[in-house]
C-alpha cells in the first residue's frame, strides 16, 4: 500500500529542494502516491488565490503534506500563504529541530534541540490597527484551552522521542495575563508526566543559556511569537538554516517543511541546501510508520555532511542541490534493509 502525500513545491528555491526530497524518498523504495499541486505565487497567478480549495481538500484527504517554502511579499493583496494553510488545515503545533550533525560547521557540535511552538494564537490571532499616523496597536491573545493543548502535545512528543526536559520560554514577570496563563497551563499538564523535568526561564535567560550551553535546554516550549525567533536562532547555532527540519501538526493533518524561507536570490541556480526538507521528509516517513526508511535518510545525510565533499555552499562545499541529493541517495544503501533505487 502506498503513502499518499500532498506535495507543494512552493516558491523561490522550493521546487528545487522539493524535487531533491522527493527523489530521496523515492530512492528508499517506499511506495509513494504524490499529489503535486500549485500553491503560493504560482497558484495566485493562475487562480487568484495562493491557497486554492483543491489544495486544502487534498491535504485533508491524504493527511500529510510535504511543503516547500512560500513567499509572503509586500504589496500583494493576500497574507502569508503558510499561515493560511495552517489556519485552514487546523494546525496548532509547530516543531523545529536544531541539530548540529557531523561535519556541519557549528560552534556547538553535538547540539540537539527541539522547539515546540503554539501557532494559533499570540499576536497573529489578535486585532491590530493604526491610530492616526503616529501609533499602532496590536492585541495579544493567549487562551487556556490552546495552552493546555500545546502543553500536552509537547510532553507527548518529548515522551515519544525520549527527551527528558522541557523548558518554557516566557516573560511572565511582565506579561502576567498572557505568559502567566500559558505557564500555569503548562505546569498543570506537567503533573501527568513525572518522568520529564519541567523548567521555566525568562526569554532573555533562555537566549543566554542557549549560547552558553544548549544541551541544558533539550526541548523548548513557547507561545507563537517567541518560538518564531528562537527557531531561527537554533538553526543558526546548529550551523546552517538549510539543515533545519520540522513539521506543523493538527488533529487530522501534518505539514512537513524545512525551517528556512524561499531564498529568491538562489532560485533556479541549483545552489540551495536540500537537507532541511529531506530531513523533514524523513519525519514524514516515520509519521507514516516507515521508521526504517526515515532513519536511513537521517543516516545518509549524516554520512554526506561528515565527509564534507558533496555538500552545498553553506556547509563549505561546492555541490549543487541535486548533486547533494545524489550523494544522499548513494548513501542510503549503507543501511541494512534499505536498497537505494
Amino acid at each position: 500500500m502506498s503513502i499518499a502525500v500532498t506535495l507543494l513545491p512552493g516558491d523561490g528555491i522550493g521546487p528545487e529542494i522539493v524535487r531533491a526530497a522527493r527523489r530521496v524518498v523515492d530512492a528508499t523504495g517506499v511506495r509513494m502516491d504524490w499529489e503535486e499541486m500549485a500553491v503560493g505565487e504560482q497558484a495566485y497567478s493562475r487562480q487568484g488565490t495562493p491557497v486554492p480549495e483543491e489544495v486544502l481538500a487534498s491535504a485533508r484527504c491524504t493527511g500529510r503534506v510535504l511543503k516547500g517554502p512560500l513567499t509572503n511579499p509586500g504589496g500583494t493583496p493576500y497574507g502569508s500563504p503558510t499561515i493560511m494553510l495552517r489556519r485552514r488545515l487546523g494546525l496548532f503545533a509547530s516543531v523545529r529541530f536544531g541539530r548540529a550533525g557531523p561535519g556541519v560547521p557549528s560552534r556547538f557540535p553535538g547540539m540537539d534541540l527541539a522547539i515546540v511552538r503554539e501557532i494559533t494564537e499570540d499576536f497573529s490571532a489578535g486585532a491590530s490597527q493604526l491610530v492616526g499616523d503616529h501609533a499602532g496597536i496590536a492585541v495579544r491573545v493567549i487562551t487556556r484551552p490552546a495552552s493546555l493543548r500545546i502543553a500536552r502535545f509537547a510532553f507527548d512528543l518529548a515522551r515519544r522521542l525520549g527527551r527528558r526536559r522541557i523548558t518554557v520560554a516566557h516573560i511572565a514577570t511582565n506579561f502576567k495575563t498572557t505568559d502567566g496563563l500559558f505557564l500555569a497551563a503548562v505546569r498543570e499538564v506537567a503533573a501527568a508526566y513525572p518522568e520529564i523535568d519541567l523548567a521555566d526561564e525568562l526569554l532573555d535567560t533562555v537566549c543566554l543559556h542557549l549560547m552558553r550551553d544548549p544541551a541544558r535546554m533539550d526541548t523548548l516550549l513557547t507561545p507563537n511569537f517567541y518560538g518564531n525567533f528562537l527557531s531561527g536562532l537554533i538553526a543558526g547555532m546548529a550551523g546552517s538554516m538549510g539543515m533545519q527540519s520540522g513539521a506543523d501538526y493538527g488533529e487530522g493533518v501534518t505539514m512537513f517543511e524545512a525551517g528556512h524561507g524561499t531564498l529568491p536570490r538562489h532560485a533556479g541556480k541549483d545552489m540551495a541546501n536540500p537537507s532541511g526538507l529531506i530531513l523533514s521528509a524523513a519525519l514524514l516517513l516515520e509519521h507514516a510508520g516507515e521508521t526504517r526508511a526515515g532513519q536511513a535518510i537521517r543516516n545518509a545525510v549524516d554520512r554526506v555532511t561528515a565527509a564534507s565533499r558533496e555538500v552545498t555552499y553553506d556547509l563549505g562545499g561546492t555541490a549543487g542541490t541535486q548533486a547533494m541529493a545524489d550523494a544522499i541517495i548513494s548513501n542510503l544503501g549503507k543501511d541494512a534493509g534499505i536498497k537505494a533505487e
